[in-house]
């Protein structure tokens, strides 16, 4: 990556209309949901915190986190950052820090708690979050899948079920009927690789199965879904811009040696690009969820690890400049939905963040189309399966009072919102 380092000093500012901010998902932040993963935190609580240690004993602040991850009630969401009643607090931050986006979601379940019985009290709350942002010069990027399912969904087979696409499709039209005015981004899927993934062929996440033959449906009636609900938003909302956010993977080949080729070829078109082929004729554009590198040499996972997150994910920035000309075959407008760390002492992010958008900087001035960055998150939040104790947010949150604390690195990444450029 010596190419791109040598390049820093010469990037320019970032594109005009640049989109910044940050993100967050209702589950993680909202606090107060009743749907499949919260039933299913409060029959794991108990088994997630004794098998804490042999997760996460290797990480390099196991000491820190040791008591909070061996704590049952870590992995109970509960009221997790009381976003659905503090947005609007949590909205004037942003604001304050120069955003000028905000992905958030849409929780189905608050929507449609009964099959086909629509809250029009919870439709209004979500087109107050979308005027509150508008009302603040930003951007509302709004997803309307981030992978909890109502309950009666989930008691009818949830993605499995063949009624799975007609139930979403008519949840879709509902929402963007209510709230399209204001609208112009919508995230119809979050990740719908991992989801399937972790649901149904690693058995970890609700509804915790193994089957190979449940993971390939569940993921044909996700790129189905999508398709459908592109097709239904056009129709009601025609100058939309429409697409998903895709968790992608920089698979570096070391050595070059035809083995690690050949595995990086077949890693690259099973995880990165399978999915996005499915829909490439119906999206407008790319949202980019990017989180890992992994070095192949005769085998996966073979990083360096020079540095590393509170959850042990390695910290390579490199992989950014990769993955962005890996989506570069697609010919879409791409907005980078989701890239972060965890990191509760604050000692990385502020390097992350500038080295990250080093990456995206060099690859806008190779020809990538990259329109916007939305680190993840805006606040700390409810780390799914983890609970409480990674720390991802720009914002400090004490999940005891509520109080919001915004991190130094914070400051830093306003700094190169406000010039639009990166600094030497």
């Amino acid at each position: 990556m010596s190419d791109i380092q040598d390049h820093r000093k010469n990037l320019g500012g970032f594109p005009d209309g640049f989109l910044w901010g940050a993100g967050t998902a209702s589950h993680q932040v909202e606090g107060g949901l009743t749907n499949d993963w919260s039933e299913w935190e409060k029959q794991n609580g108990e088994r997630l915190a004794n098998e804490a240690e042999k997760k996460f004993a290797h990480t390099p602040h196991w000491g820190d986190i040791k008591k909070q991850a061996q704590d049952p009630s870590n992995y109970i969401s509960g009221r997790a950052c009381d976003f659905y009643h503090r947005y609007e607090e949590d909205f004037d931050i942003a604001k304050s820090l120069g955003h000028t986006a905000h992905r958030f979601s849409i929780a189905w379940e608050r929507i449609e708690p009964e099959e086909g019985k629509f809250d029009e009290k919870e439709i209004e709350h979500y087109r107050q979050v979308i005027k509150a942002l508008r009302a603040r010069g930003m951007e509302p990027f709004v997803t309307l899948w981030h992978w909890p399912l109502p309950l009666w969904l989930r008691d009818k087979g949830g993605w499995h079920s063949q009624k799975a696409v007609g139930y979403f499709t008519r949840y879709v039209k509902t929402m963007v009927s209510a709230l399209g005015g204001d609208v112009h981004f919508w995230i119809t899927l979050n990740e719908p690789e991992i989801y399937p993934m972790n649901g149904y062929l690693r058995g970890v996440w609700p509804p915790q199965e193994k089957s190979f033959f449940h993971f390939l449906s569940v993921t044909r009636n996700l790129a189905n879904a999508h398709r459908h609900a592109y097709r239904a938003i056009k129709k009601l909302q025609p100058d939309a811009q429409i697409g998903i956010a895709k968790h992608n993977v920089y698979f570096e080949a070391a050595g070059g040696k035809l083995v690690n080729r050949i595995l990086k070829r077949c890693a690259d078109w099973v995880w990165n690009f399978y999915f996005l082929n499915q829909i490439c004729d119906v999206q407008d554009f790319i949202g980019l969820n990017h989180y890992f590198h992994n070095r192949i040499d005769y085998g996966f996972n073979k990083n360096e690890n020079k540095r590393t997150s509170d959850m042990g994910w390695e910290l390579y920035p490199e992989a950014m400049y990769h993955v962005l000309q890996n989506l570069k075959r697609y010919n879409k407008p791409i907005y980078i939905t989701e890239n972060g760390l965890a990191d509760a002492a604050d000692a990385h992010r502020e390097w992350f963040i500038k080295e990250s958008l080093t990456n995206v900087a060099q690859a806008i001035q190779d020809g990538v189309d990259v329109r916007g960055y939305l680190h993840w998150g805006l606040t700390d939040f409810f780390e799914w399966d983890k609970g409480f104790w990674p720390r991802f947010g720009l914002v400090e949150v004490d999940y005891k009072t509520m109080e919001r604390k915004i991190r130094p690195s914070a400051w830093k990444y306003t700094e190169i919102i406000k010039s639009n450029a990166l600094h030497e």
